[in-house]
């Protein structure tokens, strides 16, 4: 397992690049733009390869309130369907299963998220997650 990034939300996007490309030193690696989803992903790192900081800046003005603002942790794993085995013989919820062999979400003990994404390319969609259709609403 490999650990990615955690996610912060802002509605302060040029205050925010700012704090943490000009004042931290951080250096925009890359950045997204969803228009059907209406927001844009910015991955921050000190260098190439390093865990991220992923800003999601929504385009309709949202506050966040108690700390809604930070999203998750990802994680990168090698079978996203045997990790998400070990949670459920835990008990662990799946809220988003990995339906398409590339991502899954769950939350820890805390109510706080963790992404799973699928080391290199997507598995095979496999049972029990392609059943799973309406578990989660990711």
């Amino acid at each position: 397992m490999k650990y990615l990034h955690a996610m912060i939300r802002t509605n302060k996007l040029e205050e925010t690049l700012r704090f943490y490309c000009e004042l931290m030193g951080l250096k925009l690696l890359r950045k997204k733009d969803s228009e059907s989803g209406r927001f844009s992903l910015y991955f921050l790192a000190t260098h190439e390869g390093a865990p991220e900081i992923e800003l999601t800046h929504n385009w309709d003005e949202e506050e966040y309130p108690n700390g809604r603002n930070f999203g998750h942790f990802a994680f990168k794993v090698d079978d996203i369907y045997a990790q998400c085995d070990i949670f459920m013989a835990a008990g662990v919820s799946i809220l988003r299963p990995p339906r398409d062999g590339h991502m899954a979400f769950v939350k820890d003990p805390n109510n706080i998220s963790i992404e799973l994404l699928q080391d290199g390319e997507h598995l095979a969609p496999a049972e029990p997650w392609i059943s799973m259709e309406n578990i989660g609403s990711w």
